[in-house]
């Protein structure tokens, strides 16, 4: 997508929609697809808001494999972003400390890599709750 503030709900639209479309509906999944959402969502924004002068596009990608839902926004800005600790004087600034929080409430885990094109990818994994008991 474009590196514009549009590309954050019509991004996070198009992964609610792909989550649903992989069967995570329902009570089970809420909370899985609600945290995944606010990390999509605060990953482009960052995007967009501090890489946007040196790349255009943002990219994200979603993947479900053995129990896992794995989240990433890439962008060609070589600039690795640090969680900010939270500071109430500012008014911004704590979007990857969101991030890494709800992950690791949720039990996954998060990382920034570079790109072998030398930019950046933020991702995030989150366990998919087991299956219900009888």
């Amino acid at each position: 997508m474009p590196a514009v503030e549009a590309s954050v709900p019509r991004t996070r639209h198009a992964v609610r929609d792909r989550l649903l479309a992989q069967g995570m509906a329902g009570v089970r999944y809420q909370e899985l697809v609600d945290d995944l959402l606010l990390i999509v969502s605060e990953l482009v924004s960052n995007a967009v808001t501090h890489a946007a002068e040196l790349s255009p596009e943002v990219t994200t990608e979603l993947s479900v494999r053995r129990g896992w839902v794995r989240v990433s926004v890439e962008d060609g800005d070589p600039y690795r972003p640090k969680a900010l600790e939270s500071d109430t004087a500012r008014t911004g600034g704590r979007g990857l400390l969101l991030v890494k929080s709800v992950t690791l409430q949720a039990g996954g885990v998060c990382d920034v890599e570079r790109t072998g094109e030398g930019g950046k990818v933020i991702w995030a994994s989150l366990p998919v709750p087991p299956e219900l008991e009888h």
